[in-house]
Formats: structure tokens, sequence, C-alpha cells
């Protein structure tokens, strides 16, 4: 098929929708998150399609850990029974609970990540596959054949993103690493600020300003990663070859892969900031649900309405938010790759990679 090894000579020339392709490679930050839009139907039916699969497979591993820990919680909750019938004071989870936790959440956390990463994965794969399939006008298309062409190289796709996930994570990681070692006082001259005094400008720069900006080197460090999914499931470019792909093409475009970063973070970051107010009913009839499954073991509902907000967020970016940001990424991939074909001279197709 035409985008998977070969695409038609003029778009090298013309680049996208008929505009020269050093124009497509400024581009225009409200087209590119705008191309959400543009995507064929059978991209947007095979989103919600993974998205449902999605809520089922997560709220499977949330039912799971909660099945692990039941009996753990009956024994918090016989615990902390016998110490109130007997006037004593009593610490929750202090009967040997604790690790018991800690072990079924060891279990649920890498299965969760693995959902998490294989998501993040085929919906990247399926909007670069619709968004070339738009751009070179290939004729109709359908959810199957969507599917067939993002599971040939999702191998590739999860080996992408998962290097891309321990590149950002790296970061992030850094970023908190700094500020609880300032937090401990190891960095000498600047002491921690007791709580309801004024912060001194030492502890605001070193403990505060620097880590938040080490943090945000993360998205802007997948920005300029994001669009190596397109690049190994459109030129098969090896998972290695389309970071550095990647790397290069947006090193052309760095106030427009910013704005395309800053965008796409700020909308999941205010999402997932939004969508547990949104889901405070559902939390609310769950924990009812949990008190008469459980018998009125508030232990265990008590951790199901603190995780239920936050895990509805998570399964609602699928359908809400991701598509809009793989959209972005795989629209910026093809104005920047267009671009660098008339630049190099390269005909679309030896780029493509057939």
């Amino acid at each position: 098929m035409a985008h998977d090894g070969t695409r038609p000579t003029h778009t090298s020339a013309a680049g996208i929708d008929g505009r020269p392709a050093e124009q497509t490679a400024r581009g225009n930050l409200g087209e590119t998150l705008g191309a959400f839009r543009r995507q064929p139907r059978a991209v947007h039916g095979f989103t919600l399609r993974v998205s449902a699969l999605t809520v089922v497979l997560g709220c499977a591993v949330l039912a799971g850990g909660f099945a692990a820990a039941w009996d753990t919680f009956e024994g918090v909750r016989q615990y902390a029974d016998r110490n109130i019938a007997n006037e004593d004071s009593y610490v929750a989870y202090a009967d040997g609970a604790t690790p018991e936790l800690a072990k079924v959440a060891f279990v649920m956390t890498p299965a969760l990540l693995v959902l998490a990463l294989l998501v993040l994965s085929v919906l990247h794969a399926a909007h670069a596959v619709g968004a070339s399939h738009a751009a070179h006008d290939d004729g109709p298309l359908s959810a199957r054949e969507v599917w067939q062409r993002t599971r040939r190289r999702l191998p590739a796709a999860l080996a992408v993103n998962a290097l891309t996930g321990l590149a950002v994570g790296a970061v992030v990681v850094a970023a908190l690493m700094l500020w609880a070692f300032v937090e401990s006082g190891g960095v000498p001259g600047v002491e921690r600020t007791p709580i309801g005094e004024t912060a001194t400008p030492q502890y605001t720069l070193v403990g505060w300003v620097l880590p938040i900006a080490v943090g945000c080197l993360g998205p802007l460090l997948y920005s300029r990663l994001a669009l190596a999914t397109a690049e190994t499931v459109l030129a098969r470019r090896s998972p290695f070859a389309a970071l550095h792909r990647s790397w290069v093409l947006t090193r052309r475009a760095r106030l427009r892969t910013l704005g395309v970063g800053a965008a796409v973070t700020a909308a999941a970051f205010l999402f997932l900031w939004l969508a547990p107010y949104a889901a405070a009913p559902l939390v609310h009839y769950a924990g009812l649900g949990m008190l008469r499954l459980s018998d009125d073991n508030v232990w265990i509902t008590g951790v199901l309405m603190k995780v239920l907000p936050t895990a509805v967020a998570l399964l609602l970016l699928p359908p809400l938010v991701m598509p809009v940001v793989c959209s972005a990424f795989a629209r910026l991939r093809e104005d920047l790759g267009s671009a660098a074909a008339q630049r190099g001279n390269v005909p679309t197709g030896a780029y493509e990679g057939s």
C-alpha cells in the first residue's frame, strides 16, 4: 500500500495540503492540534474500541488487586475491632498488613504500566497510519486495515515507547530525587523552611524552582521523541533509528515542537486534575457498593474511594485526550518529514522506507 513503502512523489514538492514543504515545517500550532478532526473515521472507531478494551482490562487489574488484598483488609478490620473493644490505641495496618498490601501493589503496578505502554503504542501507531492515509488520499480505510498496519510494527512501537518512557522517567525521577535531597538538608547552606514561616530565597530557588525546571524537561524530551512511533511504523525504522530520526526532525522545528508538547502536556494535566471531581458521584456509589459487599469494612472501602478517582481519570485518557495528542504528533511528523524530504532532495517513497 502506498504509505507502507511508497508515497506519491508530488508530496515531497508540494508538502501537505498543497503547501510548500518548508511552510509545512514551520506549520501552525492550531492546525497541528486540530489534526484529530482530519483523521479517517476508521481511526476514530478503532480508538473507541481500544479505549473500551482498556477500561475492561484496567478494571480487571484493579478488581484483581482488591481481591488479592481482601483477606488482608479483613485482618485489619478484626485487629482494629479488637483494639476498640479493649479500649486500646491502634494503628491501622500495624499488624503485619503493610507488607502484604505492598506485595499486591508490587504486582499491580507493573501490570498497569504494561497496559499503559501497550495502549500508548497502539494509539500512536494507529493515528500515524491514519494521518499518513489522510495526507496521501489513499481511498477508503477500515478499522481492520488500521489494526493490520498497526499490528505489523507493534513490537517495534512498543520498544520505541518503552525507551521513550525510560528516558522521560529518568528525568522525572532526577527531579524528585533533587527535591528530596534538598528536603533532607543535604545541600549546604540551604535549610528546609519550617511550616508557617517564609521560605528563604535559597530554599525557593534550589528546593522548588530547580526541581520543577528539571521536571519540565520530561515533557520537552517526550515531545522531541514522540515522532518515533510513526517513524518505526511508517518508515519501518528500527526503534533506535526511529528515536534518532524523531530527534533530528524536531530539531528543525523547535518552537512548533515545544508548542505542541506544552499544549498536550497542559491538556493532560488539566484533565487529570478535573476528572476526579467529575467522577465524585461514581466514587460515592462505588463506596456504598463496597461497604455492602465487604460487610461494612471501612478500611477496604476507604482505599477504594482514594484510588478510584485517579483510576477513572486514567481510564478516560485514551478516548478523550490521547487521540488529540497522537493526532497532533502524527501530523507534526507528516509535515516535518515532507519538508526534510524536499531539503534532502530525496524521493518521498525512499524516505518512507519500502
